[in-house]
């Protein structure tokens, strides 16, 4: 920690469901002494910022239940920041997999001027090539959580399903919370994954665990985790477009980190979510194209029905051209325009050889439409409560049919149609 306050205290709420409220309080700390730490320091090689403050205050999470929590930090002058933190579960078999994102968050994190996408000036040119955990997050400290996977974890919770909880960057290291897991759910924004992520995540579809994509762009990146300095994969490596500048270019080519679908190791992601990343920043009504499909079921939706803003701000569709498993069925083909090129957004369904059903909504506003119209984000991009009500029967769905097990055994097969919409083609 580091503040000019004279004091502050720490207060951790779990996220979930208790009778209506939305967190509860598990521990407070007692008053502490504020102190004013030194600036962070820039690796000139990577332009990683690294805080590198000493402990102020250990948590000791022995008893805690396992789940998403957000640590309040608030000073003596009323200050507040959170600090998002997950209770990783030690085993998944027969649970619903929460899987969060940290590797997500900190690639946008711009805490100290620098992050993946930007460097000090606001430049591409000169952001950072690698990322570190040893540094507060901007904003209020939680932005990506709040707004990506809250609302997913509280409709789980309340649905009463056996859960479990983990991140992106614990599955990269250990994938046993997977094993005879029912389902994996990624949240609404995963777009940075490992090799070894995407693999773990990849065999446990296959031995048929179910898995759900509630969002965009997701696992488009390949990234390395490393020790740097510190023990423990702390530091998010992604290169991106100055991929030849990666030590791993010469040397290990499957570990180069730029995007998944680009050289030197093509591997798109659309082989594990059936969808492939298109584009940003898009804003368009979802169209549902098979209202009858069981995921819709109780909406009370019908071929055409159409929720405004719910696509958006950046969509996936299925690619015919790319690696796409089968047997598919698009359950909603959104009309949009990206950069004045039209397109389309794909929700699709498909069923891998192990009983797995695999589900992608195709635009990242999916867990933020779980809160349209009541203004708790500060802002629902024009989405409404029907929109809301849509989006919640259908998650519900999802989340009940993929709690019992291999798809397979419990939910009518996808129709493929993708030759029906497409064409067989690339084009929209």
């Amino acid at each position: 920690m580091s503040t000019t306050a004279g004091s502050f205290r720490v207060s951790a709420f779990r996220v979930g469901w208790y009778g209506g409220a939305q967190a509860r309080r598990v521990w407070a700390s007692p008053r502490i002494p504020g102190r004013a730490r030194p600036a962070p320091r820039v690796l000139p090689a990577t332009r990683t910022v690294r805080a590198d403050w000493p402990v102020t205050l250990p948590l000791d999470t022995t008893g805690w239940p396992e789940g998403a929590y957000l640590l309040r930090l608030e000073s003596d002058t009323g200050r507040q920041r959170y600090v998002p933190l997950v209770v990783r579960s030690a085993r998944g078999a027969g649970r619903t997999v929460l899987l969060h994102a940290p590797a997500t968050w900190q690639a946008y994190n711009r805490w100290s001027g620098y992050s993946l996408y930007a460097g000090s000036s606001g430049a591409y040119a000169t952001r950072s090539l690698a990322v570190s955990f040893d540094r507060p997050y901007d904003g209020n400290g939680a932005e990506k959580f709040l707004v990506y996977e809250r609302a997913l974890v509280v409709l789980a919770e309340r649905l009463g399903i056996p859960l479990a909880y983990t991140t992106g960057a614990d599955v990269h290291r250990d994938p046993s919370v997977l094993r005879g897991a029912h389902a994996v759910v990624c949240l609404g924004h995963d777009e940075y994954w490992t090799p070894e992520q995407r693999e773990h995540v990849t065999r446990a579809r296959d031995a048929g665990t179910n898995v759900a994509f509630l969002g965009a762009n997701t696992c488009f990146r390949r990234i390395r985790l490393e020790d740097g300095e510190h023990i423990g994969g702390r530091t998010v490596v992604c290169y991106k477009t100055s991929y030849r500048a990666d030590p791993a270019y010469a040397t290990d080519p499957a570990r180069v980190t730029t995007d998944y679908r680009e050289p030197p190791a093509a591997d798109p992601e659309s082989s594990l979510t059936g969808v492939l990343y298109e584009g940003y920043p898009v804003d368009a009504p979802y169209v549902v194209r098979a209202a009858d499909h069981w995921l819709y079921d109780g909406t009370g939706v019908r071929p055409g029905d159409s929720f405004a803003h719910l696509v958006g701000v950046e969509y996936d569709r299925v690619t015919p051209a790319s690696a796409t498993p089968g047997p598919l069925q698009i359950t909603a083909h959104s009309p949009v325009v990206c950069a004045g090129r039209p397109s389309h957004s794909d929700s699709a369904y498909y069923t891998a050889s192990g009983g797995a059903g695999v589900f992608a909504t195709g635009t990242m506003r999916w867990v933020e439409g779980l809160l349209a119209g009541t203004g708790e984000l500060g802002r629902d991009h024009g989405m409404d409560a029907r929109t809301r009500a849509f989006v919640t029967r259908t998650t519900e769905n999802l989340l009940r049919t993929f709690a019992r097990g291999p798809a397979t055994r419990h939910a009518p097969p996808p129709r493929a149609d993708v030759q029906e919409v497409y064409g067989g083609a690339a084009g929209a």
